[in-house]
C-alpha cells in the first residue's frame, strides 16, 4: 500500500498536540510527513521542520508558502492532505485556502470561531469535493465505538438521560501571562474564540454525547464562570441539556478542578440499561442491564462489534489509549481519501471518522452555550 503524504501547519517546537498527531499518523505506516509550515514565526517554523528532517524545499516559513509550493508541483508529487494543528484562530483561513485548492483537510477542534465561518467552510468543502476530517480523537477509542454500537442496537432501550463530564485542573492557577504557551492562547479570546473551557474540552464532551447516543440537542441552559481573577474566558462550565427525543442531560467542563488530570467520563442511561465509560480507564466499558448483572466489557475482546475490533491493534489486556485513538481517526480519513482516489465508495467500517458536519455542529454548540450564559432567559433553543 502506497503511503499517503501530508503536510502539517502548526505543531512545531514547544507545541503539545502537533507531536501527538505526528506520532498517531506514523503508527500504522500508512501516512508520512513530507512538508510543513510548523509555526507562525518563520524562523521557528523552519527550525522545527529541520528537527523533523523535512527537506529544505518543503520546509516553509508560512502556510501560504506551503500551499503555493504544493500547487506548483505535479499532482503525483503533491501532498494528499494537510493537517492543521494551530491555535483556533488560524483554523479557518488555512482550512478554507487548502479546501478551495482541492486538497483534503484534517483540522483540530474546535473547527473555527463562529457558526458563519463553519457554514462557509462546509460549503467550500462540499463544492471542492474533498475529504474533511475533524480530530475529535475520543471517537477513535474502541470502547467508545462499542458504546455507540450498543446504543444503536437498542441494548439500552430508550435513552432517558446523559451525563458527560470533562474534569481538568491544570488552569486552577493563573498560568497565562508567563511562559506557558498552552495557557496563553487558550485564555485569549482573539485566539481561542468566544469560549475557554467550553471550547477547549466542552466541545469534546458534546461530540462524545452526539457520537455515542445520536441524540440531537433541542435546547440548553448554561452557567459559565471564570474563577481566576483577570481571566477573560470561562474556566468552568455547567450545562443542562434537553434533547429532541425528550431525554435530559448534564454537561460539565472544567479546568480548575484541582487534582483532576484528563477525566472525561460519559454515562448514558436508558430504559433498559446504562453505559459508563472513562477516558482515564479507556479499555473498559461498564454495562448495567435492567434484567441482569453488571458486566465489564474489555477492549480487544472477540465479542465486540466489528467497529470496535477494527479500532484495536493489540490483544486484550495490552492497554491502548490516546495516541491510538488519534491514529484511528486518521486511518478513517486515509481510507476515505484512498476510496475517492479509486472512484469508489469507502467501507463505512474503514472510513469511520468525525467530519466537517461534526465540527460545524460543535461550533454552533459553543455559540449557543455562550449565548445562554449571557442571557437572563437562560434556556436557549438550538435553532
Amino acid at each position: 500500500m502506497k503511503k499517503l503524504r501530508y503536510a502539517m501547519v502548526g505543531g512545531g517546537r514547544d507545541a503539545f498536540i502537533g507531536a501527538v498527531h505526528r506520532k498517531a499518523m506514523a503508527l500504522d505506516g500508512q501516512i508520512e510527513l513530507v512538508a510543513g509550515a510548523l509555526s507562525s514565526v518563520p524562523d521557528k517554523a523552519r527550525a522545527s521542520g529541520q528537527d523533523l528532517g523535512l527537506p529544505a524545499a518543503r520546509n516553509h516559513g508560512s502556510w501560504q508558502e506551503l500551499l503555493s509550493d504544493e500547487l506548483k508541483r505535479a499532482k503525483d508529487e503533491r501532498i494528499d492532505f494537510v493537517s492543521i494543528v494551530t491555535p483556533n484562530h488560524v483554523h479557518f483561513p488555512v482550512a478554507r485556502a487548502f479546501a478551495e485548492a482541492g486538497i483534503h483537510v484534517v483540522c483540530d477542534k474546535p473547527l473555527v470561531h463562529t457558526n458563519a465561518q463553519a457554514q462557509e467552510l462546509a460549503s467550500v468543502a462540499a463544492k471542492s469535493g474533498i475529504v474533511f476530517g475533524v480530530t475529535y480523537n475520543y471517537t477513535g477509542y474502541p470502547m467508545v465505538r462499542e458504546a455507540r454500537n450498543m446504543v444503536r442496537q437498542g441494548m439500552l432501550g430508550e435513552i432517558r438521560k446523559v451525563i458527560v463530564e470533562y474534569n481538568q485542573g491544570w488552569l486552577a492557577t493563573r498560568l497565562e501571562g508567563g511562559n506557558n504557551k498552552q495557557a496563553d492562547w487558550r485564555t485569549d479570546p482573539a485566539r481561542s474564540g468566544a469560549a475557554g473551557a467550553i471550547g477547549d474540552i466542552g466541545s469534546h464532551a458534546e461530540n462524545l454525547v452526539a457520537t455515542v447516543t445520536g441524540l440531537e440537542l433541542e435546547s440548553l441552559c448554561a452557567d459559565l464562570t471564570a474563577f481566576i481573577p483577570g481571566r477573560r474566558l470561562d474556566d468552568d462550565g455547567n450545562l443542562l441539556l434537553r434533547f429532541t427525543n425528550g431525554a435530559r442531560g448534564v454537561l460539565i467542563a472544567s479546568q480548575i478542578e484541582v487534582g483532576c488530570e484528563n477525566d472525561l467520563r460519559l454515562r448514558v442511561f436508558g430504559s433498559s440499561g446504562t453505559l459508563d465509560w472513562r477516558q482515564e480507564e479507556p479499555n473498559q466499558l461498564l454495562h448495567s442491564p435492567l434484567d441482569g448483572p453488571r458486566r465489564i466489557l474489555t477492549r480487544g475482546s472477540p465479542w465486540l462489534c466489528p467497529s470496535a475490533q477494527r479500532a484495536s491493534r493489540l490483544p486484550a489486556g495490552h492497554p491502548e489509549a490516546f495516541i491510538e485513538a488519534f491514529a484511528n481517526v486518521y486511518l478513517g480519513v486515509a481510507a476515505d481519501i484512498r476510496a475517492r482516489a479509486a472512484g469508489r465508495e469507502p467501507d463505512p467500517l474503514d472510513a469511520d471518522y468525525p467530519r466537517i458536519e461534526d465540527g460545524a455542529r460543535g461550533v454552533r454548540f459553543i455559540e449557543k452555550v455562550v449565548e445562554s450564559a449571557r442571557s437572563e432567559q437562560k434556556w436557549t433553543l438550538m435553532d
